[in-house]
């Protein structure tokens, strides 16, 4: 059975530093759920082993799950972490 997992989301002044910006985790056929929960809930906070096992389903059913969202600063941070853990991340996008 398939769960949407909705992130908290922070918001603050709209323009370029502000807003939501959106980190994005694509599936992939070389990391495993593991890894992708591990990592998720290593680098982001709230998330919890088990919040990551459920993105990370909702990532390989869906192609892509937006696992945070927030100010540009932190998502920028978060999106490199995740990039350098080795996930597929999309670009950021502004929403």
């Amino acid at each position: 059975m398939s769960q949407t997992i909705e992130l908290p989301l922070t918001s603050g002044p709209e323009g370029a530093l502000g807003g939501a910006w959106r980190v994005i985790v694509r599936n992939d056929d070389h990391n495993t759920f593991d890894h992708v929960a591990f990592t998720l809930s290593r680098v982001l906070p709230g998330v919890t082993v088990d919040d990551g096992y459920r993105i990370a389903d909702t990532i390989h059913h869906r192609g892509l799950a937006v696992v945070w969202s927030g100010h540009r600063e932190l998502a920028e941070h978060y999106w490199e972490q995740l990039n350098d853990a080795g996930l597929t991340m999309a670009p950021l996008e502004q929403g």
